[in-house]
């Protein structure tokens, strides 16, 4: 049973609004009911069954209400509510009168004998005077009925907005990865361009020929993957190899890279491309801006039910050099963290004291649904 209505409308359900209708009247009759046996009334059979008759009117007119309602459900709530009070009263006259003819006016000698009470009711003003005394009470009857439909309709208003807005969130969020994951660092792709011109130019046909194919692969594995989707852990150290070997180009004499990372960890889940800036910044930070060889260390390890991922380089680094950059950097690795795992996605980094350069990563171990 769909309690609120679905996206596209507004208002109480159908079912939900007749779960409430019956509610009400089949609180209605047994109270009614009650009031008869504690004062003794007689003809409890015949009033019962007339009762019956009386409740099922009742639902249907509180139906006719309902459906009259949903037609003002798109307007404002002061106009609903005026609405609603306005038209419990037409219908509480509507019940009244039918109250009235089945036990007024159809057979009333089956329910009340009493010669005095035949009496009374040829009085002048009779019939209104009960339609009237009835109404009334039945106004407050289906007022408090028109109370409950508005809480329920602005219940389901409120619900409608919350889904939207979490909708709004979730999409917003996906936009936000899907640009935090294809903001690979355009300086590298000048860098290699430039590289492999070089090689052209000095007729090195084999590096070159080698550099184009580990770009090809590269940017065809980095830019075909979901952005949304994690990837084993195995597949991105895979990523990262073929941009140290493209880096490596550049730098022959000056890069080597050390991967450390067990068998066991390799098919943990981490979010695509979430090694890149780290690998980005320890080339642009701790190899091209020194003479001297640097190693790279991709390194991970499992503690605590959590992954912990290094990436270090034990380059001269100026101080405060990877928190000035430009491009993706750690800020994207952190918001990328903070967006998919929220507190338990954690970055933390800073100089090394034998030099150079770390940071390390922790996200919730993960080994299936890559």
């Amino acid at each position: 049973m769909t309690i609120f209505p679905e996206e596209g409308d507004r208002g109480v359900s159908p079912a939900l609004a007749l779960y409430s209708i019956l509610g009400f009247w089949f609180f209605y009759a047994m109270l009614v009911s009650m009031r008869a046996l504690v004062l003794g009334f007689g003809a409890q059979g015949e009033m019962a069954a007339r009762r019956a008759v009386v409740t099922v009117i009742g639902i249907v007119v509180t139906w006719v209400f309902y459906l009259a309602l949903r037609y003002f459900d798109r307007k404002k709530l002061p106009t609903r509510i005026v609405v609603a009070f306005s038209l419990a009263a037409v219908f509480a006259i509507a019940t009244a009168v039918a109250n009235f003819y089945i036990f007024n006016v159809y057979d009333p000698v089956g329910i009340f004998p009493d010669a005095e009470y035949e009496k009374y009711t040829k009085e002048a003003g009779f019939a209104i005077k009960q339609i009237t005394e009835d109404a009334i009470s039945r106004y407050f009857f289906l007022s408090a009925w028109a109370s409950l439909y508005l809480a329920l309709s602005y219940a389901s208003e409120a619900h409608r907005v919350e889904r939207r807005a979490a909708r709004l969130e979730r999409a917003a969020q996906q936009a936000e990865l899907r640009s935090l994951r294809y903001q690979v660092n355009p300086h590298f792709l000048f860098n290699t361009l430039n590289s492999l011109s070089s090689l052209v130019m000095k007729d090195h046909r084999d590096e070159a020929e080698q550099m184009i194919m580990s770009l090809s692969n590269f940017y065809r594995t980095s830019l075909t993957g979901d952005p949304l989707e994690e990837v084993p852990l195995s597949e991105e150290v895979h990523l990262q190899k073929l941009y140290l070997d493209i880096e490596g180009v550049r730098f022959p004499d000056r890069l080597s890279t050390t991967i450390d990372i067990p068998h066991a960890l390799m098919n943990c889940c981490v979010p695509g491309l979430i090694l890149q800036p780290l690998v980005e910044n320890a080339i642009k930070y701790g190899v091209s801006r020194t003479s001297k060889p640097v190693v790279i260390t991709i390194a991970a390890r499992e503690q605590d039910d959590m992954l912990h991922i290094c990436v270090s380089d034990d380059g001269d680094m100026p101080p405060g050099a990877h928190d000035g950059g430009n491009g993706i950097g750690l800020a994207n690795v952190r918001d990328r963290l903070m967006a998919r795992y929220g507190e338990d996605g954690l970055i933390a980094y800073g100089p090394r004291e034998e030099g150079g350069f770390a940071v390390h990563l922790t996200l919730p171990i993960v080994r299936q649904g890559c």
